[in-house]
């Protein structure tokens, strides 16, 4: 047993210097090293999702629920930036990379991984450091449940991640995939639950709203972060279900798309 074990934990290890080297390659040449460099890594979606908190507590955003504003744009747009921008930053990753095929070692799945744990990473730090920071002023309550909160974020990461590899895969085999991407991802905001609560809309429509795989993600965070003050609305196994089709997905055309490369 051991014997078998000992050559798959070596590739384990070469895979995850390839992806570490990958990132590593990938925070430099999207930053560089000026400024404050990766630093932008996760300062930038702080700004975006500051930004949008400013905004709706200056508009008195009305959201359906008794939330805290701060605390409701908070939960709902770093959730959008987590399975958002991953499918943006995996489309077209391939080509760029295309000399980097032809070390035997690096593979699409590689390129993909990197910037994967790139994006996830940076909207996982500006949501927690924002929390932390909020909380510390005063603007928002500790989480009722931190478990919840990290199951509910790491659904929606791993749908993100699943998208993502598909999106990426497919782009390399049409280039519709990229021009209709980025009208879909503006169309699928407003429907992902981080500008309202299932529970706010008419009994009719809560139960069409949740087939829409995002929003069960956002409510299982804000359970764990709101508790009894909310009731929620969602169906774990549908989302989890989704997360398993699309990453099984992906992962077949990522390898279709691996055969079908020629390095430079």
């Amino acid at each position: 047993m051991f014997s078998r074990l000992t050559p798959i934990g070596r590739s384990a290890a070469i895979q995850g210097r390839v992806i570490h080297a990958l990132l590593m390659r990938e925070i430099l040449t999207r930053y560089g090293r000026h400024n404050i460099g990766f630093l932008w890594l996760f300062v930038e979606p702080m700004l975006f999702t500051t930004g949008v908190t400013v905004l709706w507590t200056l508009s008195k955003s009305v959201h359906g629920s008794s939330l805290p504003i701060v605390a409701f744009a908070l939960t709902g747009y770093s959730s959008v930036l987590l399975w958002r921008n991953m499918p943006a930053r995996c489309i077209g990753a391939i080509e760029p990379n295309l000399a980097l095929m032809y070390h035997r070692n690096v593979r699409p799945i590689d390129i993909f991984a990197a910037r994967l744990l790139l994006e996830g990473g940076g909207a996982t730090i500006s949501f927690v450091t924002l929390s932390l920071f909020y909380i510390y002023i005063g603007w928002l309550e500790p989480p009722e449940d931190v478990l919840t909160v990290i199951e509910g974020w790491v659904l929606i990461g791993w749908f993100g991640c699943g998208l993502a590899m598909l999106m990426g895969a497919l782009a390399e085999k049409s280039e519709l995939v990229d021009r209709l991407w980025h009208p879909a991802s503006y169309i699928m905001f407003p429907l992902s639950g981080a500008a309202f609560m299932v529970d706010a809309l008419p009994p009719a429509a809560q139960k069409y709203i949740l087939y829409v795989p995002m929003v069960n993600g956002v409510e299982i965070v804000r359970e764990g972060y709101f508790g009894d003050h909310v009731r929620v609305h969602y169906d774990l196994g549908y989302l989890f279900a989704w997360c398993v089709a699309l990453t099984l997905l992906a992962l077949t055309q990522v390898a279709d798309v691996n055969r079908g490369i020629t390095p430079e």
